[in-house]
């Protein structure tokens, strides 16, 4: 009789096999599902909508060109020729702040893109002679940040009841070279003294929140789905979403009771309302819509602070002057971005890779989808009939919901309450940058993670996404970055 012997080698291959089970399981327990960050190019968004005729492309264009444009003072600076800015502003351009990852974007970062450039309010602080210093929450690698107050103060200087809630802008025009007038015969000199806010004291009071700029792209998409279509949506799902916890309601616009859509809270109406307002608000520029010139409401702008007719950006009417040139800046701001198209994905459907496609299943299974709907079906357009019952790809559903105690801002917009927020669009998240309304974190899971807190609707689909297995959660993470 023989016996089979084993050789070392054959020994060693059995033991491997023995081990590799506890191999993969500890594999498998290290592995923690990460945010790949902003993908590269191509960038897929910025462009206008395809298919626009000459005309409508003229209006585009033009738009872009002032959406770029550097406003100053008096309209006289070297290269400035659009007049207004200040007394407060935040920055001096819609595309200083609208460019991640092209023209009509968000805050910009080096951080995924060096191209783009650092945060512009850095440099724009300073510029032309300005004696602001740059305040503590805007950084050179950070995002682009408007303040908001909670509350008025009291004469005492502690905080009133009387609830605040408007932009408190970052910068004056206070020692810039055009805020400085001299009278002719006189040779008087009109010179603006206008202190930046107390933003520390805010800050110790707790009075102090911030917003990031939001993306623009396909925003004639969004301002033409049909109020029943998004009704509709809203009321979809009912048994699902009471499951979870979802609820949400519409922001309505105060004036006529129809569905406001567009900022943080879905605080504005229309693309043409939304413009004038960062046009006022963010630089300082008064217009047909809001004609005055603004200070720090209920204060008003010091006297020698004044330096031009208003509204200073209206409907050019000189003899001549007609389509794009006799419009105005808000006017074209709108036609910019009601004709720049939807950001585009990475991929779609079966063209992406497997476990983009097994992410976006995750996305549904969830519960994401029932807020962040993936797509609405747009009305009939006067504007353009490639805006005209077209599939707006938003992945929102517009409406304001309870986001709970940890991302509230203790800001009221018409009848968004201290801790609603619109569900945010996530067409083009795949490149950005910065997250959340004040743009507290870059990282996709921490922003995920920071839906869930006291009161939130969205703490059911957290706790599902809790459940999620490790790769589960990264396939959820590469689909959101392939948007």
């Amino acid at each position: 009789m023989t016996h089979s012997r084993l050789t070392p080698s054959l020994v060693l291959f059995a033991a491997f096999l023995l081990f590799l089970p506890s191999l993969r399981s500890g594999l498998e327990a290290q592995f923690v599902a990460r945010d790949p960050g902003p993908r590269g190019a191509p960038v897929g968004a910025g462009n206008p909508i395809a298919g626009l005729n000459n005309s409508q492309t003229a209006f585009f264009e033009d738009g872009m060109l002032r959406f770029g444009e550097v406003v100053s003072v008096s309209g006289t600076l070297l290269g400035e020729v659009s007049p207004g800015l200040g007394p407060g502003f935040n920055s001096n351009s819609c595309g200083s702040c609208h460019s991640q990852p092209a023209t009509g974007g968000t805050s910009p970062s080096t951080t995924a893109y060096p191209f783009v450039g650092p945060n512009p309010q850095v440099a724009v602080a300073t510029l032309d002679g300005a004696t602001n210093t740059v305040p503590f929450f805007i950084t050179l690698d950070g995002p682009v940040r408007e303040p908001r107050f909670k509350y008025l103060l009291a004469s005492n200087g502690t905080l009133s009841n009387v609830r605040d809630g408007g932009v408190h802008n970052a910068f004056t025009i206070q020692g810039r070279v055009d805020a400085t007038m001299v009278f002719g015969m006189t040779g008087g000199l009109q010179t603006c003294q206008l202190p930046q806010p107390d933003f520390q004291q805010m800050n110790h009071l707790g009075n102090l929140i911030f917003r990031i700029p939001t993306p623009v792209f396909g925003a004639g998409f969004i301002e033409n789905i049909p109020e029943a279509t998004l009704v509709a949506n809203l009321q979809s799902n009912g048994t699902m979403k009471a499951a979870l916890g979802i609820s949400g309601h519409f922001n309505r616009n105060p004036n006529d009771g129809t569905i406001s859509r567009f900022g943080w809270k879905a605080q504005n109406k229309s693309l043409g309302l939304f413009a004038a307002e960062a046009e006022s608000v963010e630089m300082g520029v008064s217009n047909e819509v809001f004609s005055d010139e603004r200070g720090y409401p209920p204060v008003q702008p010091p006297a020698e602070c004044l330096f031009n007719g208003t509204p200073e950006d209206h409907t050019n009417m000189q003899a001549g002057n007609d389509g794009a040139q006799a419009t105005s800046n808000a006017v074209e701001f709108a036609n910019f971005m009601r004709f720049l198209d939807q950001p585009r994905p990475a991929c779609s459907g079966s063209g992406c890779p497997q476990n983009v496609q097994n992410g976006r299943s995750v996305f549904n299974s969830v519960g994401c989808a029932l807020c962040h709907t993936p797509s609405l079906q747009t009305a009939g357009s006067s504007f353009s009939t490639q805006l005209s019952n077209a599939q707006a790809n938003l992945f929102s559903d517009l409406a304001v919901h309870h986001m709970g105690s940890g991302l509230a801002d203790d800001i009221i917009q018409g009848t968004a309450g201290p801790d609603e927020f619109r569900t945010a669009p996530l067409w083009g998240l795949g490149q950005r940058v910065f997250f959340l309304h004040d743009g507290r974190t870059q990282d996709l899971v921490q922003a995920i993670e920071q839906h869930s807190s006291a009161g939130s609707e969205a703490n059911g689909v957290v706790n599902n996404y809790h459940h999620l297995s490790e790769a589960q959660k990264q396939d959820l993470l590469d689909f959101l970055r392939s948007l």
